[in-house]
C-alpha cells in the first residue's frame, strides 16, 4: 500500500476489493459512448496507444481517502503506462499502485447538475476535487457536446486547476500525449454535431477508420486517373508518329 498525505486528507492507493460493488448505471445519453469511442479509435489507428497504455470510458478510477474508498468513472481518460497486466485492471484502476496517474480525464456534460465542477471535499468528494486534489490529474477536460464548448483545465504550480486558453486554431496542446485536442464539427455514425478530435504535433488530424478508407479510395482514384491520362497521352503520341510514317513496335 502506498500512501501520501495532503492535510487534512490521507490518501492511500489500495487495490479495490474483489467484492466491491461498482456503479453500473447506464451512461447519461446515446452521444457519450460515441464521442468516447471516436477519441480512442483515432489514437489506435495512428499508433498512438503504446502496449502498456490504456484508454478508458466510464471506468472506475480508485483511491482511498481517509480510509474510505472513492471511485469515479470519467467519461474518457488516458493512462500512459500501467505497471501490471491488463487482466489486473479489468474492473478498475488504482493509480500509483498499478501504474501512472491518468494524463487526462474528460467529462461530457449531458445535464445541468454541475457535478463535473464539484469541489466538495467531504465523502464522497466531488469530481473536480477528486481529479485535482486526490488524483492530481494534470489535465481535466469538460466538453459540452450540445454547443461544442471545450474547457481544458491544467494543474498550475499551486496544485490547482487553471482554465487554459486555446491556441490560434482553437486547440489545446496536451504535452503528456504529444497531441492537440480540439473540436471538430461533422457527421460520424449517423450523429451530426460537435466531436472531440486529436491533431499531431504537425497539426495533422488523426483520422477515423472510415476517413482512412475514403482517403485510400481517393488516392486509388487519382492513380487510376493519372494512369488513364498517361495511356491517352501515349495513344496520341503513337497516332502522330504513325501519321508521320513512323512505325512503332508494340
Amino acid at each position: 500500500m502506498l500512501a501520501t498525505s495532503i492535510a487534512p486528507f490521507e490518501i492511500t492507493w489500495e487495490k479495490l476489493p474483489d467484492d466491491f460493488k461498482l456503479d453500473d448505471d447506464p451512461v447519461d445519453n446515446i452521444n457519450q459512448p460515441a464521442i468516447a469511442a471516436a477519441l480512442t479509435e483515432s489514437l489506435q489507428l495512428a499508433g498512438r496507444i503504446p502496449a502498456n497504455a490504456i484508454t478508458f470510458t466510464n471506468y472506475g478510477i480508485c483511491a482511498t481517502v481517509n480510509g474510505k474508498i472513492v471511485v469515479k468513472a470519467p467519461d474518457w481518460g488516458y493512462v500512459p503506462a500501467i505497471s501490471v497486466t491488463r487482466e489486473e485492471v479489468d474492473r478498475s484502476y488504482t493509480p500509483r499502485l498499478e501504474g501512472d496517474i491518468p494524463a487526462i480525464v474528460m467529462e461530457f456534460i449531458s445535464d445541468t447538475d454541475g457535478t463535473e465542477y464539484s469541489t466538495k471535499p467531504t465523502y464522497p468528494p466531488g469530481k473536480w476535487f477528486f481529479y485535482e486534489q486526490v488524483l492530481r490529474v494534470p489535465n481535466y477536460a469538460i466538453f459540452h457536446p450540445a454547443n461544442g464548448v471545450l474547457e481544458v483545465y491544467q494543474l498550475d504550480d499551486t496544485g490547482r486547476y487553471k482554465l487554459r486558453e486555446p491556441d490560434p486554431n482553437n486547440r489545446f496542446w496536451i504535452a503528456e500525449m504529444n497531441l492537440f485536442l480540439g473540436i471538430w464539427q461533422g457527421t460520424r455514425e449517423n450523429r451530426t454535431g460537435f466531436w472531440l478530435r486529436w491533431w499531431d504535433e504537425n497539426e495533422n488530424l488523426l483520422l477515423w477508420g472510415f476517413e482512412l478508407v475514403e482517403q485510400e479510395r481517393q488516392r486509388t482514384e487519382q492513380e487510376r486517373q493519372r494512369a488513364e491520362k498517361e495511356r491517352q497521352r501515349a495513344e496520341r503520341l503513337a497516332a502522330k508518329l504513325r501519321e508521320a510514317g513512323i512505325e512503332i513496335d508494340d
